[in-house]
């Protein structure tokens, strides 16, 4: 005799799971059941639409392989005759780090990418200047390392944590700066320029040119007041020096070099030949202290 006794069905795990998802589907509205469904299917394409970036990152990969094979012996030919054309400069170009602890930490980071647009500039010059980073360390170095951990792969310069004097050669040596009443008329290509990387907004005035005198190296100025009438202050940041420098080593000329790089907030203006225009601003001036002169007196007076 077959026992008729009914036996209790028992589910899998898996079975309850779906069984519960089931009912806690209809137990959501109408939109939170269409969202769930959304990212249901969402997860279930997932691997279909990591299979499509790989496909179409190695088509990219291809058509690029494909583009430097047919122009590879162009660009070739073309950095050969760009070489040829524009032999590097023998002409050294140094930056003065050695001002590190007189700066604000504001003020190193402006140093720094003054420094990376003197890199970029000579990476892209046609005669591009042999450059030097000297007493490289401090502040800048720790904010070289937290904001441009790159810079340790530079091509093209030579970077020091030795002072320049240790570096270069005494005789070789003309440190650049405003207060010097030396004025640079022509470039000799057997020298190294120093730029002193200090960013001060004018509380060491003077500090480059005695440091100059300090170490007996020679020092000047460039030909700005020459060629160029500003409306503020001679001295300019290091990148403008640098690149007025790569400018006149292209095109020869330091009228067309200042006008290259300065920037209008400068207030740059072109100075007539002889220095007429500066002189006829100083007459202007003149004039115009001798007619402020009497009521400068009477608001004294009163």
């Amino acid at each position: 005799m077959s026992d008729d006794t009914s036996h209790p069905v028992t589910l899998s795990r898996e079975e309850n799971n779906v069984e519960k998802s089931n009912v806690e589907i209809q137990t959501l509205s109408k939109r939170q059941r269409k969202k769930l469904l959304k990212h249901q299917k969402w997860e279930e394409e997932r691997e279909l639409r990591k299979q499509k970036r790989k496909e179409r990152k190695q088509q990219r990969r291809l058509d690029r392989q494909t583009q430097c094979e047919d122009g590879a012996e162009w660009a070739a030919s073309s950095r050969k005759r760009l070489r040829r054309e524009h032999p590097p400069s023998s002409l050294r170009l140094v930056v003065d780090c050695s001002f590190d602890s007189l700066m604000s930490l504001k003020d190193v980071r402006k140093l720094h990418r003054q420094i990376q647009r003197c890199y970029a500039e000579n990476r892209r010059a046609s005669q591009p200047a042999q450059f030097y980073l000297t007493s490289l360390g401090g502040q800048l170095q720790h904010n070289m390392d937290e904001t441009d951990k790159g810079w340790v792969n530079w091509k093209d310069i030579t970077i020091k944590t030795e002072h320049y004097k240790d570096v270069l050669g005494k005789e070789e040596l003309v440190y650049l700066t405003s207060d010097s009443p030396n004025v640079l008329t022509e470039l000799d290509q057997a020298k190294a320029y120093v730029i002193g990387g200090l960013v001060d907004h004018n509380h060491h005035k003077g500090l480059t040119f005695e440091r100059a005198k300090e170490l007996g190296i020679e020092h000047a100025q460039l030909p700005l007041s020459s060629f160029v009438k500003m409306n503020s202050r001679k001295v300019l940041a290091v990148n403008h020096v640098f690149e007025i420098i790569l400018a006149y080593l292209e095109k020869g000329d330091w009228k067309e070099a200042f006008f290259a790089v300065l920037p209008q907030r400068k207030g740059a203006k072109s100075l007539e030949q002889g220095g007429q225009a500066a002189q006829e601003d100083q007459d202007s001036d003149e004039e115009s202290d001798a007619a402020q002169k009497p009521q400068s007196a009477l608001r004294t007076a009163d």
